[in-house]
């Protein structure tokens, strides 16, 4: 069946949908990265986090001693001196990946994000949802509901990130086996 450009066939199911249909693979960014950044960026090798519209690139510095405030002179040094190399990368990867690609460092336990996407998302909430949003907003806990929902979706995480990460991998299982499978 042909998909609504003309372009093929349409498949049904994972991953991603309508919404991810003409988003380039990026199973290898994490290899392609650590290939492409220079060795004395990071202590070690990069996190990179791919989802359907960013790739984050996240590097340890190395300790520093001084407290926070020679932290956060190492890290804006870094975020200076790599600039344009770090543009460069990501022009690289934005044709390669089909995604924009953002910075980041972490440093002792401190982790600092460069500019980053914020993507909207769009949602239907019935009443007791709503209430939930308002209570927060109500309490000064957030500002609007936008907020709240975002502060919901950060706790949900942290305190989920396990059953997420079991989640991820059990889907990347059926992912393997989907490419296995005959192809229709």
């Amino acid at each position: 069946m042909k998909n609504s450009q003309g372009s093929g066939d349409r498949r049904f199911g994972r991953p991603g949908g309508w919404q991810q249909a003409s988003v380039p693979d990026a199973s290898d960014a994490s290899n392609w990265f650590a290939g492409r950044l220079p060795d004395d960026w990071f202590t070690g090798s990069a996190d990179v986090q791919v989802d359907r519209e960013e790739i984050v690139v996240i590097g340890e510095l190395p300790a520093v001693d001084g407290g926070e405030a020679a932290a956060d002179g190492r890290i804006s040094r870094f975020r200076e001196t790599t600039r344009a190399d770090r543009m460069r990368i990501a022009d690289e990867a934005e044709a390669r990946y089909g995604r924009k690609v953002a910075w980041g460092v972490r440093l002792d336990e401190k982790t600092v994000l460069f500019t980053h996407l914020a993507v909207p998302v769009m949602t239907r909430l019935r009443q007791p949802e709503r209430k939930v949003l308002d209570t927060l907003v109500d309490a000064g806990v957030a500002r609007s509901r936008a907020d709240a929902l975002m502060w919901t979706v950060r706790l949900a995480g942290k305190h989920s990130e396990q059953w997420l990460a079991e989640l991820r991998e059990a889907m990347s299982k059926v992912d393997d086996l989907r490419s296995e499978g005959p192809q229709i």
